[in-house]
């Protein structure tokens, strides 16, 4: 009984994770090819509590610096990004 009991909490607490994440996904699939390339890269990174600004800095800078974002298009992409980035710690 115990053992369903945990499972049953585990099930519920680790629900609203899930459905945050989905509504990232979801919000990212919009986002233009520089803004995908950011949201992937801090996507592992995103957990509850986490500096999200730091993250999606660092995921931006090194995506510029490696070239595959250009620098004109890495403010706004990573902006829309965030925004997306902030539904998964909901």
């Amino acid at each position: 009984m115990r053992i369903i009991t945990a499972i049953a909490l585990l099930a519920i607490t680790a629900a609203p994770a899930f459905a945050g994440a989905a509504e990232a996904t979801s919000c990212a699939s919009g986002l233009d090819t520089n803004g995908q390339a950011i949201f992937s890269a801090a996507m592992p990174q995103v957990t509850p509590g986490v500096d999200l600004k730091a993250v999606v800095t660092t995921a931006t800078k090194a995506l510029v610096e490696s070239g595959q974002v250009p620098m004109s298009a890495a403010r706004p992409a990573a902006m829309a990004a965030g925004k997306c980035l902030k539904l998964a710690m909901q």
